[in-house]
């Protein structure tokens, strides 16, 4: 029977953007990936569509999987020709039994590969803005499992020889800290030593907590410090006040609701979590086709008649196009036609097509675009306007009051979502939401339609809204406008959030 081959593969600590390019490339040769509690989900994205997920984490000593039932897996799956991605975290050779699973498929003469990941024992304190070595502090630096009871008659740790290290790390440690502590001082570890315990380490959810070798349970308790966590133990532990820079982001920790279509989303997401906010995906809307063609058609059809083509949206850009070659036209069609873009984001969308735009208004909304052809002769001009199946008449009317003709062509529709309140009500009531961001008035309507008409937002959860349109349509929804973008990008956003949130934050505290 054929054999395939097994890769245990080094997840990483959490961040999905530290997961190495080898461990990639082996997650698309995947038919089938076994992956752990700590396994960030966001790394299946890269297993193929037909690549079964098996599920075989553990957390609080409740195993889905025993190791010895993960080895058979493993096994069988090889055997029956598959290729086996075993995502592991942070690093399946640091206390991550990937050993052991390892020894198992060379006993049954199984081929695989170890891929090494960044463990959580080096990644957390680097997060955290603390360094396990450093010239003039310590050399040395050990790691250590935080599982095993250091009050038990047979230890495997050689407490006496830990004490004498400049920098420990335990990992999985939270349970036992008292023991752990106890054991140091008992060895000759000055109660004063420096100690940090860092949950979460790598996402934007991470906690740091500093104090000393004798207190530092005691402050665990007090603030119900949970696990995952890592424990810091070290005079290194000092220069996070000098040193933290990811706790350190304007938005660190900010739970921010995206409510832009998923495909837009995205970007958004990502901008976010540059500067240190926990991005929540809640699209209210969807970006469909129109139920029907014949507008944007016939106006394909003649296209070359045209004076202008106003976009008002990178939705309507890419309908538009992808219509186009549908028809079987292309961009020379385009020859002596102007081009307008309601703003830069959407002007993007045409210069990646190689499309020169003729003008951006300064001003990105409907309101910009007016001021800009008011300065001109547009009398007789034929303009089309490709855009949304339900969008505001102030730009095509006040064209035609101006003597244009002025065509509007269904590119695309605003549907609802489909998302249910339950999914943001739960994160809302367990505090995770800082921040409501409106991006256009159909966000806004759609967002009351799935909560509900009763809703009431917690009074500590602010709204955010790009220009005035949505801040009028969230505001006739009877939400209080917290923060509120003139520019009109999501850059601009970006930064207003920033100066919204500008107040310091306590590093140390969950």
């Amino acid at each position: 029977m054929k054999k395939a081959k097994v890769y245990i593969i080094g997840a990483g600590p959490g961040d999905p953007s530290l997961i190495t390019l080898k461990a990639v490339k082996a997650l698309k040769l995947a038919d089938v990936v076994v992956y752990d509690n700590l396994v960030n989900e966001e790394l299946l994205q890269y297993t193929p569509g037909h690549a079964r997920r098996i599920y075989a984490g553990k957390q609080g000593g409740d195993h889905t999987l025993t190791q010895d039932k993960i080895n058979d897996l493993l096994v069988r799956e090889a055997l029956d020709g598959r290729t086996v991605a075993r995502l592991k975290g942070g690093d399946p050779f640091i206390f991550g039994r990937g050993g052991e699973e390892a020894e198992e498929l060379a006993a049954r003469g199984i081929p695989f590969e170890v891929i090494p990941g960044v463990t959580s024992a080096i990644a957390a304190p680097a997060y955290a803005g603390i360094p396990l070595t450093h010239r003039g502090l310590t050399s040395t630096v050990a790691f250590v499992t935080g599982h095993e009871d250091p009050t038990k008659e047979k230890s495997d740790i050689d407490w006496q020889a830990l004490a004498g290290i400049g920098t420990l790390v335990f990992l999985m440690g939270v349970k036992n800290l008292g023991q752990i502590t106890d054991a140091l001082i008992s060895r000759g570890k000055s109660p004063e030593t420096p100690a940090a315990l860092i949950r979460r380490g790598t996402l934007p959810e991470q906690q740091t907590l500093t104090g000393t070798l004798a207190n530092i349970e005691e402050l665990a308790r007090a603030n119900r410090f949970k696990p995952p966590a890592v424990l810091v133990v070290g005079p290194v532990v000092e220069l996070r006040d000098t040193l933290g820079w990811f706790d350190a982001r304007p938005l660190f920790g900010r739970g921010i609701v995206i409510t832009r279509p998923q495909r837009q989303a995205d970007d958004l997401a990502k901008l976010l979590a540059a500067e240190g906010a926990r991005p929540i995906a809640f699209p209210t809307i969807a970006i469909e086709p129109p139920s029907d063609w014949s507008e944007l058609d016939a106006a394909l059809a003649e296209l070359e008649s045209y004076q202008w083509l106003i976009f008002t949206s990178a939705n309507g850009v890419r309908f538009f196009f992808e219509r186009m070659q549908q028809k079987s036209g292309d961009v020379r069609d385009l020859k002596g036609v102007k081009i307008c873009c309601i703003g830069p984001a959407t002007a993007r969308q045409l210069e990646d097509r190689g499309i020169r735009v003729d003008l951006v208004p300064q001003e990105f909304i409907a309101e910009g675009i007016l001021k800009s052809f008011a300065a001109m002769d547009i009398r007789s001009q034929k303009i089309l306007i490709p855009r949304a199946a339900k969008a505001r008449d102030i730009l095509p009317r006040t064209l035609q009051e101006q003597g244009a003709r002025v065509t509007v062509a269904t590119a695309y529709r605003t549907v609802n979502s489909g998302r249910k309140k339950e999914e943001l009500a739960r994160r809302l009531a367990a505090g995770e939401v800082d921040v409501i961001t409106f991006t256009s008035s159909s966000t806004v309507t759609n967002f009351v339609d799935i909560m509900g008409k009763d809703f009431i937002l917690p009074p500590s959860v602010s709204v955010a809204c790009i220009g005035p349109v949505t801040a009028g349509t969230a505001a006739k929804a009877g939400f209080k406008i917290d923060i509120l973008q003139r520019e009109y990008t999501m850059e601009g956003l970006i930064r207003t959030l920033v100066d919204h949130f500008q107040q310091p934050k306590g590093k140390d505290h969950p």
